[in-house]
């Protein structure tokens, strides 16, 4: 089998300008959609973890059933528009209806595999629609388009702050084995800058104690890093070094929303406590 020659380029590991220019014109799609209605943010959520599902669902299980790949496209969707428009109850109850789906929908099929099929549909489950749905509880509640601007500030703060402070500090791995590229210096620039703009937002935006924010920001930096590295673990454990090539620059949706999906739960709880 022969394998397509792969691109150097460098500690970013993606062609950079590309994946800069791409990731302005997301953010500015989906920050004009808050700004304009909550809900139109809603729903471009909802078609973004279809879209996650089936790539989740393609590098995950490739042997999983039509009719659990049907339930799966059906749930996503209905994970977060039902989290925008009940809450968390809402939420929780969409998702282990979906999760009691996945079980029946596997039953009428050979039983081989049973295990392996519906754990993975219901890690997928999980990982994407029951996370990002935290993102559309932010942005329901007052000031919501606030926070979830605060929700994408604390995570691409983590992003730059470790990719430069890797550029220049870094010698000592974090994950060698998960992700060669990041450094324990990184991780450090990571929190620091994460600080300074948590500071920040809860100063200027929120009108909050400055340490508030400070501890908001130390928190998400590294969850941030956690959500890049589990990904990364999914990836080594499949043998693929992009979960799709939908995005130009970026790979797949989830390539791109590990550290968000993450960090959205950890935002809904620590804005809950700290605002």
């Amino acid at each position: 089998m022969t394998t397509e020659p792969s691109t150097d380029y460098g500690r970013a590991g993606r062609n950079l300008p590309l994946a800069t220019a791409v990731g302005v014109a997301l953010f500015a799609v989906f920050s004009l959609s808050l700004v304009y209605r909550p809900f139109v943010f809603a729903i471009l959520a909802a078609v973004v973890m279809m879209l996650a599902v089936t790539e989740l669902s393609r590098a995950l299980v490739s042997e999983l059933p039509i009719q659990v790949r049907k339930v799966l496209l059906v749930s996503a969707p209905a994970i977060v528009l039902t989290a925008y428009l009940g809450g968390p109850i809402w939420l929780l109850s969409s998702y282990v209806v979906a999760v009691v789906a996945v079980l029946v929908s596997r039953l009428f099929h050979e039983q081989d595999k049973y295990v392996s099929n519906v754990s993975r549909a219901i890690f997928i489950l999980t990982y994407a629609p029951l996370l990002a749905g935290f993102a559309v509880l932010l942005a329901a509640q007052e000031h919501g388009d606030l926070k979830v601007f605060a929700l994408v500030l604390l995570t691409m703060g983590a992003d730059i702050g470790g990719y430069f402070a890797g550029v220049l500090f870094g010698k000592h791995p974090l994950a060698p084995r998960i992700s060669p590229k990041k450094s324990w210096e990184g991780l450090v620039g990571a929190i620091l800058l994460e600080i300074a703009i948590g500071i920040a937002l809860w100063h200027f935006m929120f009108n909050e104690s400055w340490w508030k924010g400070a501890i908001a920001g130390a928190i998400m930096a590294i969850t941030a890093t956690l959500g890049d590295l589990i990904e990364s673990m999914i990836k080594r454990d499949l043998g693929i070094k992009d979960m799709s090539r939908l995005i130009p620059g970026h790979g797949g949706i989830m390539d791109r929303l590990d550290s968000l999906v993450i960090n959205a739960a950890v935002a809904w709880l620590i804005f809950a406590l700290l605002v």
